[in-house]
């Protein structure tokens, strides 16, 4: 006997990346040397403060106990400060301000909090797949927006003109992944109009606003009136080298956060104390400490850059983040039989596009968390045999 799961895993499946490293562990431990430029987990170390402060607070008796859902007061402090010097946003530290163990638990909170079965979701043609997933296993219905090709910011004609009677939710990602657009303050005040308009919440995601950006960095929230209408995720992951930490959180009005709490507080039992007390310390690296780590991407940026043209596939060289977003050749069948071409000819991985969105099948996404060394490698792997 079988006992059946439950409803919602009918259209989940298990994430792409779980399957594929899976493969690539295997031709790893075959010898194959795989060269995995698929996943944007951060290869370099979280500052060195950061990392002390963890040691030495972890020593501490008072460190282990369970700690407050809302999270410590010192890092809701910390992160309305870092949101003040880096977007120039005033958040109330102690009502508008949710830490969490990672963003992407948030993603999940947000939709059990607002969403029930059969209300609708706007999610991009283009975007992070829990978006999709999630709204899937809380039953809710996807309903997909197109962003305008090369730009990749909404399409406001096609958006507009969409049935949006049943639509409680609108995920939105700027600087975007996986194509590297900027995010632009009159594309979030149109997105603030719409939602405003037509009594939807909308869910910035804005985790790469550190990473590669020659802008001054922008919150959703920075528009009057934003506070009404949106909320705003954030994580150290990948602005502060601190993937396997797990440390975000969400910012947004008090009774938005109130809501999510209610989710919160009965799935974990708070942050280990030392994580959100280094969290406070990593928010305070320095301009130059960011300066560094914007400089190594840079450079790695501009050897993928040159593994795309090896592959024959254009790309905009202004694009942001920790990716490179390439276009391939007409003559290849699709991103994905490329990808998979080059992993098993190459041993080189590179994530198709279409795991993001049906605007993605002509696209490749390439991780700059591997090493020049290792790009470098990719390079002469492809071009040897070119």
């Amino acid at each position: 006997m079988i006992i059946s799961p439950a409803r919602r895993l009918q259209q989940v499946e298990e994430y792409y990346f779980s399957r594929k490293l899976q493969q690539i562990r295997q031709m790893n431990e075959a010898g194959q040397d795989v060269i995995n430029l698929g996943i944007g987990s951060p290869d370099l170390p979280p500052s060195s403060t950061t990392i002390e402060t963890l040691s030495e607070a972890a020593q501490k008796s008072d460190a282990h106990g369970y700690q407050p859902y809302r999270g410590v007061a010192a890092l809701r402090q910390a992160i309305a400060a870092w949101s003040k010097r880096t977007f120039s946003i005033e958040l109330n530290a102690e009502q508008e301000v949710l830490p969490l163990m990672g963003s992407k638990e948030g993603i999940t909170h947000i939709s059990m909090a607002f969403l029930n079965p059969g209300d609708e979701v706007l999610v991009p043609s283009l975007g992070y797949p829990a978006y999709t997933a999630v709204t899937h296993m809380v039953e809710a219905r996807v309903q997909t927006y197109p962003l305008q090709d090369e730009t990749w910011q909404p399409d406001f004609t096609a958006l507009e003109s969409l049935d949006t009677g049943r639509t409680k939710l609108l995920w939105c990602n700027y600087p975007h992944m996986p194509t590297g657009a900027p995010a632009q303050y009159e594309v979030f005040e149109k997105l603030v109009a719409f939602a405003q308009a037509r009594n939807i919440l909308i869910c910035h995601d804005n985790p790469y606003a550190l990473v590669l950006n020659k802008n001054q960095p922008l919150s959703i929230l920075s528009v009057p009136g934003a506070k009404e209408v949106a909320i705003e995720l954030h994580s150290l992951s990948k602005s502060h080298n601190m993937a396997g930490w797990r440390i975000g959180w969400i910012a947004g009005r008090a009774d938005y956060l109130n809501e999510i709490i209610k989710v919160k507080s009965n799935v974990d039992s708070g942050m280990f104390k030392a994580v959100q007390q280094s969290a406070v310390v990593a928010l305070q690296n320095s301009p130059t400490w960011h300066q560094q780590r914007n400089q190594e991407y840079q450079e790695r940026q501009q050897i993928t850059f040159k593994l795309a043209d090896t592959l024959n596939c254009k790309f905009d060289a202004q694009q942001q983040g920790m990716f490179v977003w390439a276009q391939i050749p007409t003559n290849e069948e699709s991103a994905e039989a490329l990808s998979e071409r080059i992993l098993q000819q190459h041993q080189v991985f590179i994530t198709p596009g279409h795991i993001f969105g049906n605007q993605g099948n002509r696209y490749l996404r390439f991780s700059l968390c591997v090493s020049q060394e290792r790009l470098l490698q990719a390079v002469h792997r492809i071009v040897s045999s070119v």
